[in-house]
């Protein structure tokens, strides 16, 4: 149990970071992206193992804690939040699906296809729906100085 739980962390650390340095990272990010893409993979892992939610719902879950880190992460690093999402977001994409799913088309199977690419496409519109999501939150929520401001407009109003 703890090695499965090891080898997902390090397999998702390690993945997050090698799509960072393709995607052109800067270096200083690599560890933050790391860190946000072994999160959102636990979160699903979690949701689908711990909990016995759907594949698509865990994905969802997880699409929310990547794209919640990587909120706080722009704000915090002062960069775009596309250095985060996107490689943060590749451990949770199905991949598998989408290839079992061209496979089974080829090989002429077309209900095994069916089954897989609606699976697949639950997924992407799980990760869609939790992207959308948060990103529509303003980006001042995100920020200190916005509660700050916020606690003093209280201590004025109840005076």
């Amino acid at each position: 149990m703890i090695s499965h739980i090891l080898v997902n962390i390090l397999c998702s650390f390690v993945g997050t970071i090698a799509f960072a340095v393709l995607f052109n990272v800067p270096r200083r990010f690599y560890l933050c992206c790391g860190l946000t893409g072994t999160a959102g993979w636990m979160l699903y892992v979690l949701c689908r193992d711990g909990f016995g939610i759907t594949t698509a719902m865990a994905s969802f879950f997880g699409a929310l804690g990547v794209v919640l880190i990587s909120r706080l992460l722009t704000v915090r690093m002062k960069c775009p939040i596309t250095i985060f999402l996107i490689s943060g977001i590749i451990p949770l994409v199905p991949g598998a699906g989408i290839y079992f799913t061209a496979y089974y088309l080829v090989t002429d199977e077309l209900s095994m296809a069916a089954q897989r690419g609606m699976e697949a496409l639950k997924i992407a519109f799980a990760i869609v729906l939790g992207i959308v999501l948060i990103v529509s939150i303003p980006r001042e929520f995100f920020q200190i100085r916005y509660w700050k401001r916020r606690k003093a407009l209280r201590k004025r109003g109840s005076a």
